[in-house]
């Protein structure tokens, strides 16, 4: 994912920097996603009055990033299924079931990045292949970068959050029930919701 920014001096144009700048190049490298200090989450629209909210507790990733051209960074994401937590388990194990991800046979969904651009001082849009039970469909992901720092164990790390949203049927996930005032208990539309902190990973040698 192309996560660059904090530069106001340098002017932004559709997929490419004009100018590098030092403080970015400095951050390319390749970055592995921490888990224990990111999210993926999402947002539902429930019986047509409230929303729930959600997320995968199991997700890997590893970003590459080009800080002189960050359009030729790129990111791939595995989310683990059976780690999807609502808060509530009859609706986890639901979501879980063939009615939804099929989790037993569709362990993972995936993203891969296929570009990327600069769309302002910090902010970006990626665009990528995801993968939910077998069907593999475009998405674009708006982000806004929040910035490097190297923590108290000396790991440069740097964080991102962004968002984009989905109609959930065009990858299958079409179970649902009509409710008896109208409109269905579960909205097509699905907001995904990212919030990334990643950290450089060291040469080896």
């Amino acid at each position: 994912m192309a996560l660059f920014g904090r530069n106001k001096s340098t002017t932004a144009t559709t997929g490419s920097v004009a100018a590098a700048d030092p403080a970015l190049t400095a951050l390319t490298g390749e970055y592995t996603i921490d888990p224990a200090h990111s999210s993926i989450g999402f947002t539902v629209r429930h019986a047509m009055v409230t929303n729930v909210r959600g997320a995968f507790s199991e997700h890997e990733g590893t970003l590459s990033l080009d800080g002189a051209d960050p359009s030729r960074s790129t990111a791939s994401i595995d989310v683990t299924i059976a780690g999807v937590d609502t808060g509530m388990p009859d609706r986890d194990a639901h979501l879980r079931s063939a009615d939804f991800f099929d989790a037993e046979t569709f362990p993972l969904m995936t993203f891969r990045s296929t570009a990327a651009e600069r769309v302002g001082d910090d902010e970006y849009r990626i665009t990528g292949d995801l993968t939910i039970k077998d069907v593999t469909r475009p998405v674009t992901i708006d982000l806004e970068f929040n910035g490097s720092a190297t923590d108290v164990y000396g790991n440069e790390r740097v964080g991102f959050e962004g968002s984009a949203t989905i109609l959930r049927s065009d990858w299958g996930l079409t179970w649902n029930a009509a409710l008896e005032t109208g409109g269905v208990m579960v909205s097509d539309k699905v907001k995904l919701t990212f919030d990334i902190s990643a950290i450089k990973n060291t040469p080896q040698g």
